[in-house]
Parts: C-alpha cells; sequence; structure tokens
C-alpha cells in the first residue's frame, strides 16, 4: 500500500504544474493568432498625415488673418473713433513724432567711485550729490543722501512694476 500512496502523492503534485503548463500553452497560442492577424497587415500613417495637412491649413490661416489685421485699415470702436490703421503707417507716424521731440534730460548718474566711498564710510566729509537745477540749498546744513536711496530721474519699467520709488528721498543732517 505504501507504493500506492506515493504515487497519488506524484501524481496530486504533478497536476498543478500541468495546470500551468497548460495556460502558458493557451497564452503562447493566443499571440501567435493575434501576430497572424495583426502581423501581416499594412500599417498605415494616413492619420497622422492628415492632421499634419490640418495642422498646416490652421497655420496658413492664422498668418493670412493676422496679416491682413497687420496691413489694413479697419474701425476698432466707431463711437470712440478709434481705428486700426496699417502697422507700417504706424512705424512711420511714430518715428515722425519721436524726431520732433527733444530728448529729456537725464537726472545725475552717481559712479562707482561715489558709491564705494559713502558705502564704506572712509571719506571724513559725506560728499553730497549734486543739486537738480532749481532746487533750494539750505544756507548752513547741506542734505546727505545715500546713494542707494536716490531714486533715478526716469527708471526703467522693470524698476518701476517690481517696487514704487519715493518721489523724494527724506535727507538726514550730517553731525
Amino acid at each position: 500500500m505504501a507504493g500506492t500512496e506515493s504515487l497519488r502523492q506524484v501524481a496530486h503534485a504533478r497536476a498543478p504544474l500541468s495546470a500551468w503548463f497548460g495556460i502558458v500553452l493557451l497564452f503562447a497560442l493566443f499571440g501567435v493568432i493575434v501576430l497572424a492577424i495583426v502581423g501581416p497587415s499594412p500599417r498605415r500613417s494616413d492619420y497622422e498625415e492628415t492632421r499634419a495637412k490640418k495642422r498646416a491649413e490652421n497655420l496658413k490661416t492664422l498668418r493670412d488673418e493676422a496679416d491682413k489685421v497687420l496691413t489694413s485699415y479697419a474701425w476698432v470702436d466707431k463711437n470712440k473713433g478709434v481705428a486700426r490703421i496699417p502697422i507700417e503707417h504706424a512705424m512711420e507716424l511714430t518715428v515722425t513724432d519721436l524726431a520732433k521731440q527733444k530728448p529729456a534730460p537725464a537726472g545725475p548718474i552717481a559712479t562707482p567711485e561715489t558709491q564705494a566711498t559713502a558705502a564704506a564710510g572712509t571719506s571724513p566729509a559725506p560728499a553730497s550729490p549734486p543739486a537738480p537745477a532749481g532746487s533750494p540749498r539750505s544756507g548752513g546744513v547741506s542734505p546727505v543722501v545715500s546713494p542707494a536711496a536716490q531714486a533715478p530721474a526716469s527708471p526703467s519699467p522693470a524698476a518701476q512694476s517690481s517696487s514704487p520709488s519715493p518721489a523724494s528721498p527724506s535727507p538726514t543732517k550730517s553731525p
């Protein structure tokens, strides 16, 4: 009887192995069938070609519309009297307007040497910045302004948007 029991144990032990082997064979057969059906079919790229053509047509249409807007006259708001003019004509008008204007004088420019000595404090008497034309000076005491606190006469647009500069820095009295 010992021989029949060991034979049953071997049969039960091999049953799961044969089941796994059968499952793997079924998956392999399914893969072969799929490759046989899909493999020889030609792969067409009509979809990508049609999408590329549509994108090119959309781009051409967009550029044509932009060109039409940039090179034609039209009313933007007729009630307010706002009209659109061709960009070339607008540039010509802007150049002639700017040619008629005189350049605005620049404010005083602090040299790097003045900034270095003011920051280090090595000079015995602090130098006062040059006063703009027409600004009154007090007789005995001259106001001292640090170069960092000086606001440029016409700051760049980036500087204006980042932090508002004071209209006039408050002077401090020297000892």
